[in-house]
């Protein structure tokens, strides 16, 4: 009478990458991304203490959750958690929206100028964007 189900059983695909669409957005922010020169970043984490996250894991996902419209550090952490792209993004890695907020306000805040050409000329490289005109709306 019903289809047979078990919230028990292992989930396949493991991998998530199988789930996101070839030309999904996400894909493009991971590629510009990781296009980055690391030493971008080393500025940032002097060394010591305990391990950090990869500070290109959570450029990503702060770039994607822009993309998204979704600037809350917990609205951001909630995905990081429930939506696949996400996800994918982080590795499965879950970073809280401590970590997040102190990345983006702290250690970001000096090279966010950086990264944020570094992405928009890759965007505009590979054509997803032009820069030929710009407008600017401030109404909401």
């Amino acid at each position: 009478m019903y289809i047979q189900y078990t919230m028990d059983q292992l989930c396949l695909p493991m991998d998530l990458e199988e789930d996101i669409p070839s030309h999904h957005l996400v894909r493009v922010v991971n590629t510009a991304v990781n296009r980055l020169d690391d030493a971008i970043f080393a500025a940032a984490y002097p060394g010591g203490g305990r391990d950090s996250y990869h500070p290109k894991m959570l450029t990503k996902v702060i770039i994607y959750a822009y993309t998204q419209r979704i600037y809350s550090s917990r609205q951001i952490a909630k995905a990081v958690r429930e939506s696949i792209p996400f996800m994918w993004l982080a590795g499965r890695q879950r970073p809280d929206f401590r970590t997040l907020n102190r990345f983006r306000s702290q250690r970001m805040k000096e090279v966010l100028e950086t990264v944020f050409t570094a992405v928009l000329q890759f965007l505009t490289e590979e054509k997803y964007v032009s820069l030929d005109h710009y407008f600017v709306d401030g109404t909401k």
